[in-house]
């Protein structure tokens, strides 16, 4: 009875290395992740398929349709104020995110794919970062000599940028 006790905590322990992230790139220099809980899906939309909307915050591409809903998609490295995407591309990588009931996409580079790790390999974004992205961060986390960004999702969904009031 209890070797199948230890053989079952090891493998908890296993399964219990770090928080799964959703990994990409939000330009050419910087990657960002977004934490698997927050994440419903990473999509490729064409350009056509997102609808622009007039008065809208620069950072708003438009409305789009996901799974018989209507989502905003928005340019996630021009919110955050870095250098934003290339506009002559034929499609958007969209990441799905969903905080309680609210659905955002967001647009970003490249969707390079997931990691792990725990919540204490999250270190404080303050000094490492522009200020103008620490509102938007939980942290950042080291991983082969580059840094990452850890987005916060909710602090994303509530920003004041896409608000137009």
């Amino acid at each position: 009875m209890n070797s199948s006790k230890t053989i079952l905590s090891g493998k908890e322990a296993q399964n219990n290395l770090g928080d799964g992230y959703l990994r990409f790139q939000l330009n050419r220099q910087t990657a960002a992740v977004l934490s698997m809980k927050h994440t419903q899906e990473a999509i490729i939309v064409s350009v056509e398929s997102v609808a622009a909307m007039p008065s809208m915050p620069a950072c708003v591409l438009g409305l789009m349709n996901w799974r018989s809903r209507i989502v905003w998609a928005v340019d996630l490295s021009k919110m955050l104020n870095l250098e934003s995407l290339d506009y002559r591309q034929r499609q958007y990588n969209v990441i799905i995110i969903r905080v309680e009931s609210v659905l955002l996409g967001l647009v970003v580079q490249e969707i390079t794919g997931t990691t792990k790790f725990t919540p204490d390999e999250i270190h404080s974004p303050i000094g490492q970062v522009a200020s103008s992205l620490v509102p938007y961060l939980r942290g950042c986390f080291v991983q082969h000599k580059e840094i990452l960004l850890v987005l916060d999702a909710q602090a994303i969904i509530q920003s004041s940028v896409l608000r137009n009031d």
